[in-house]
C-alpha cells in the first residue's frame, strides 16, 4: 500500500540545501582573477603582456562575473516562484479537485470514482486494477461504447469476487477500436485535498483518502458541498411568509362570522 508519509520522508535528504554548486561558482571566478593577477606579477618586464591580450582577459573576467550574477539571480527567481506555487497549492486544502491520474482508493464497501474519456467509438473497454505491488487483482470488460466522457466505480472485489482490503490502488483503462486498434483513453480522479508536499520542484496535493496528485494535473477545483453555515432552519408552519394561517400580528382583521354580509 502506498504510504504518503514514508514517500515524503524518504525524500527529505534531497531537500537539504547544499553549498557545493555555489562554492564552485565562486571559486571559478576567484581562480580566474588570481590567475590574472599572478600573470601580471610574474610577467617578464622585458616582454610584458600585450595590451590587447590583457584587455581580452579583462573582458573575459567581466563576462564571467556577469554570467555568475545572472545565474544567481535566476536561482533566486526560481526559489521565489517555487514559494509562490507552494502558497497557491496550500489554497487547495479543503477543496475538491479533479485531476489526471491513475489512483483509486477503497474504504469499506465504497471506492473512489474514476472518470475516463474516449475520442472515438470502441467495441470494448478494459479496466485493470493493480495492488501496491503492481499485481493485477481485477480485470473488467465494459463492452462497446461511443465517444464521450464516462464514469467507472470499482466494486472493491478481486477476480474471485472477494473483498479487497482498504487502501490505495492503481488502475489502467484501455480501449479497443472497431478494427482492433488501440484507442486513447484519458483518465481522471477526484477527491478532497488535505495536504501539500513539494518534491524535486513539483508540488503534490495529498487527498484525504491517501492518494497523491500532481498540482499541474489539476483540471477542476470546487468547494465541497456544505451545510447551511447559519445553522438556522425555517419551519413553514410558523413562518408567516409561507403559512397563510399564521398570525400576522395585525389587529385589523375581519371575522366573517361576525359580519354575514362580508362587508
Amino acid at each position: 500500500m502506498f504510504n504518503y508519509s514514508d514517500y515524503v520522508s524518504s525524500k527529505v535528504d534531497s531537500y537539504a540545501p547544499t553549498t557545493t554548486t555555489e562554492a564552485s561558482k565562486s571559486l571559478d571566478k576567484d581562480a580566474f582573477l588570481k590567475l590574472l593577477v599572478a600573470q601580471l606579477g610574474n610577467q617578464d618586464p622585458m616582454n610584458p603582456v600585450d595590451d590587447k591580450e590583457f584587455t581580452a582577459q579583462l573582458a573575459q573576467f567581466s563576462s564571467l562575473e556577469q554570467l555568475t550574477n545572472i545565474n544567481e539571480g535566476i536561482g533566486d527567481l526560481i526559489d521565489g516562484t517555487s514559494r509562490q506555487e507552494m502558497l497557491t497549492a496550500v489554497s487547495f486544502i479543503g477543496k475538491s479537485v479533479r485531476a489526471a491520474g491513475t489512483s483509486i482508493s477503497k474504504e469499506g464497501a465504497t471506492a473512489s470514482t474514476v472518470y475516463y474519456a474516449i475520442e472515438s467509438p470502441v467495441k470494448n473497454i478494459y479496466v485493470n486494477i493493480f495492488d501496491s505491488f503492481g499485481n493485477v487483482v481485477r480485470t473488467e470488460e465494459l463492452g462497446q461504447s461511443q465517444a464521450g466522457a464516462f464514469e467507472y466505480v470499482w466494486d472493491g472485489k478481486d477476480y474471485k469476487g472477494q473483498d479487497m482490503s482498504d487502501g490505495v490502488y492503481t488502475f489502467s483503462i484501455a480501449g479497443e477500436g472497431v478494427n482492433g486498434e488501440a484507442v486513447l483513453v484519458a483518465t481522471e480522479v477526484s477527491g478532497i485535498v488535505s495536504g501539500v508536499a513539494s518534491y524535486e520542484g513539483h508540488h503534490y496535493l495529498r487527498l484525504k483518502d491517501g492518494r497523491v496528485v500532481d498540482m499541474l494535473n489539476v483540471t477542476e477545483v470546487v468547494n465541497p458541498e456544505a451545510s447551511d453555515t447559519t445553522g438556522e432552519t425555517t419551519d413553514p408552519t410558523t413562518d408567516p411568509t409561507t403559512d397563510p394561517t399564521a398570525d400576522t400580528g395585525s389587529d385589523d382583521q375581519t371575522d366573517p362570522t361576525a359580519n354575514p354580509s362580508g362587508a
